[in-house]
């Protein structure tokens, strides 16, 4: 399939310092839809033979400068070839409309990525597994309830991106009325961007941060909106998604058929994240009636925030030599 020319900046611009363990580089892939993906490659120096491999994504809004590549790379060191990619429509990943999202075409993006992966020479195809941060947790255990090629996916700091569209924070808004007023503002939406010649963006995380602003929002302010990890292309730290542009999920629910996912699953999550709601339900859901609960595993992070998974926090909790033991026995 044709890749479309995409203009991939050259020079090191990620929120995190790049490792002399191993080597760096940039690759694009097409996904089913014929959108070419944009990624960052990270292989272990002097690297020998196939080595097992790991696809990394998210968070949801974020691009792969950010949180992702930081995981991809701290794999990288310990012995896997990683790509960290953006999604369809975000960063230097192609698709127009830009800014919109998709539970297919992003759950898609990651069996994608796997495609590329078991087509590299470097590595072991019969061992490939995927991370998925914040939203694309939610998507990574999507994609292996769909590909049974993932051998091993790790959810980390989860969001079930179609609850909280549909239900709200801590389902606060699962109610029928609110969800028909949600969907008739956005759908009047959809008309004034016509009118307009141009999408309305979202807004990404506040700024400046409101005194009153809950524990969760200054949670992503001190990530997204300070050198601790803003990026020029991210749309958490800018002007956010299309308003329309998550409409999708709130009528698509996903994590459908998780419990029969054969494969090993680790959810990671800090008991004090605002989210880790999402990662206790998903994983009663995914071991309940299981034939395959026995290698289902929930790993909470005593006193860690939904943003000390991104890139470690003060305490650097994620759990990488963890990360390292399970993708090796895939």
């Amino acid at each position: 399939m044709k890749k479309a020319e995409l203009t991939l900046t050259r020079e090191w611009d990620k929120t995190f310092e790049k490792s002399d363990k191993v080597d760096h580089s940039k690759v694009t892939f097409v996904n089913r839809y014929g959108i070419t993906l944009a990624a960052d490659m990270y292989v272990p120096k002097e690297a020998e033979g196939r080595l097992p491999a790991i696809a990394v994504s998210g968070p949801f809004g974020a691009v792969k400068e950010q949180c992702s590549g930081l995981y991809a790379q701290t794999m990288a060191e310990r012995g896997f070839v990683t790509i960290a990619f953006d999604p369809s429509f975000t960063g230097e990943s192609g698709g127009e409309v830009r800014y919109m999202a998709s539970p297919d075409i992003n759950t898609e993006d990651f069996m994608a990525a796997v495609d590329f992966l078991m087509l590299c020479d470097k590595v072991d195809p019969d061992r490939v597994g995927i991370i998925g941060i914040c939203g694309w947790g939610g998507l990574a255990i999507n994609a292996a309830a769909l590909d049974t090629r993932i051998k091993a996916t790790v959810a980390s700091t989860m969001y079930n991106m179609s609850r909280v569209n549909a239900k709200g924070y801590f389902d606060s808004e699962d109610d029928e009325e609110k969800r028909y007023q949600m969907k008739a503002a956005i759908n009047a939406q959809r008309l004034e961007d016509l009118k307009n010649g141009e999408y309305k963006r979202g807004g990404g995380v506040v700024d400046p941060l409101p005194e009153d602003a809950p524990f969760f929002v200054r949670d992503y302010y001190d990530y997204y909106k300070t050198d601790r990890g803003y990026h020029p292309r991210s749309l958490n730290s800018n002007d956010g998604w299309n308003v329309v542009g998550c409409e999708s999920f709130i009528n698509q629910p996903i994590l459908c058929y998780s419990n029969e996912i054969r494969n090993p699953v680790l959810l990671i999550h800090g008991d004090k994240a605002h989210s880790c709601y999402f990662s206790r339900d998903a994983y009663a859901d995914m071991i309940r009636d299981s034939k395959y609960a026995d290698n289902k595993e929930l790993y909470i992070i005593e006193g860690a925030t939904h943003t000390d998974l991104y890139d470690g926090g003060k305490d650097h909790v994620i759990p990488f030599d963890k990360l390292a033991d399970f993708f090796g026995r895939m």
